[in-house]
């Protein structure tokens, strides 16, 4: 099993990832403003290295995000998921911009995609990765690694503020079954019984 301590071993993991690596370079090339490819994306690829899987854990979708408060129109998000797709066919592409997604999700306006991470359900998810202009990854992960890294799902503080957003963090925990993919995980639960 191959051991991850930092961020620099998240990053050696995925520059050592083809697969990813094309990816990234596909969301590269859209210049999106403030893009990231983040969630599963990321936490599938730690995960799966931390419990020694040889086979990659499919992934539903392949997150790429934005922040372009000058077009919200989600017709924009479907033309480049349509380009991604014609780079590479067969990834289950999903591009959203946080620009408009406060709207979708009824809270208040994000400030930028890595605001949006912040307030994604999980810390384990809450994500990211692109590549700057020599094409080195860069990871940000506004509610930090540790979680990721010790296998550790709990609710981000955003998600922990309310009962509501709470409610949506333990369905989450029980459609995505996070725990009968990852059998090392640990739950941490939002909502006491």
């Amino acid at each position: 099993m191959n051991l991850i301590n930092s961020r620099e071993d998240i990053i050696c993991l995925i520059n050592a990832d083809e697969w990813m690596m094309d990816i990234l370079k596909a969301a590269k090339s859209l210049r999106l403003p403030d893009w990231w490819v983040c969630a599963g994306f990321v936490r599938s690829k730690i995960w799966d290295t931390l419990h020694g899987f040889t086979v990659r854990t499919p992934l539903p979708d392949v997150d790429v995000i934005y922040f372009d408060p000058s077009n919200k129109n989600e017709d924009a998000e479907k033309q480049f998921e349509l380009q991604l797709k014609q780079i590479i066919p067969d990834i289950p592409w999903s591009v959203k911009n946080e620009a408009r997604m406060h709207l979708v999700n009824n809270i208040p306006p994000y400030l930028s995609s890595v605001d949006a991470i912040s307030k994604f359900p999980e810390t384990a998810t809450a994500l990211g990765l692109k590549l700057d202009d020599q094409d080195n990854v860069i990871l940000t992960a506004p509610c930090g690694i540790d979680d990721v890294l010790k296998m550790i799902i709990r609710p981000t503080p955003y998600f922990s503020e309310c009962m509501d957003r709470a409610e949506i963090y333990e369905k989450r925990i029980v459609q995505k079954n996070l725990k009968g993919k990852w059998n090392k995980v640990t739950v941490i639960h939002a909502i006491l019984s």
